[in-house]
């Protein structure tokens, strides 16, 4: 298993940086991202004790542990210069806090996102055709969501993706221990998303590959 959107106490999680990894490894995780919410008054706060704290987890556990962020309502214009900042102190992986229908995200915010190249557009919503387009052609992943709320659009961006060829990556969006995905639940989001029965295996290819990418930079 993998999860390349999560939370600690850098920003509303519940648990420190390595709590969050050790339960995942005891769940069998290969791979977890820390992308704690930030805008500009905290991005060069959190990103460098991500960074420090990732490579010592990485170093001491079984899991490869990936320093991120996620940009989270701010204006859409404010997001190309807070992706080049966040991958500047130290994020390998930046993502952006899609137009969830459960939140007052700001109208253009997945167009930004899609158009600064940031990694991962997290739960994107309704996300129209247009931007999934244009998703696939910039290699921007949509988030398929386990969390609460922004799950129920899961459906509609599966759909999206199939007609235009975006990725697609499978998310917990974790903020506390009951948030994480054991494999058997993360199995049952995604055949409710509408994936076939291998979908999964096909979801984590993708985070895979998306690893390899930002870590070859």
């Amino acid at each position: 298993m993998i999860d390349l959107h999560t939370h600690t106490t850098f920003s509303d999680g519940e648990l420190i940086p390595a709590e969050l990894v050790r339960r995942l490894e005891v769940l069998g995780y290969e791979a977890v991202c820390i992308t704690d919410h930030a805008d500009s008054s905290s991005l060069d706060f959190i990103v460098p004790r991500i960074a420090k704290v990732s490579k010592d987890l990485t170093l001491l556990t079984k899991i490869k542990v990936i320093p991120g962020i996620e940009l989270t309502h701010v204006p859409p214009a404010m997001i190309p210069k807070l992706v080049n900042e966040a991958r500047r102190l130290g994020a390998k992986i930046v993502v952006v806090h899609g137009e969830t229908i459960v939140e007052p995200v700001p109208n253009g915010t997945n167009r930004a996102a899609i158009e600064a190249e940031a990694d991962i557009l997290a739960h994107p919503g309704l996300i129209s055709k247009q931007d999934a387009f244009l998703a696939a052609e910039k290699g921007v992943y949509l988030e398929i969501s386990g969390r609460k709320g922004h799950c129920f659009t899961n459906g509609h961006v599966v759909k999206i993706a199939s007609e235009t060829g975006a990725k697609l990556l499978l998310n917990s969006d974790a903020h506390s221990p009951e948030d994480l995905m054991s494999r058997e639940l993360a199995e049952k989001i995604v055949q409710g998303a509408g994936l076939s029965d291998h979908g999964l295996e096909l979801l984590l290819e993708n985070a895979r590959s998306l690893i390899k990418e930002v870590l070859a930079d």
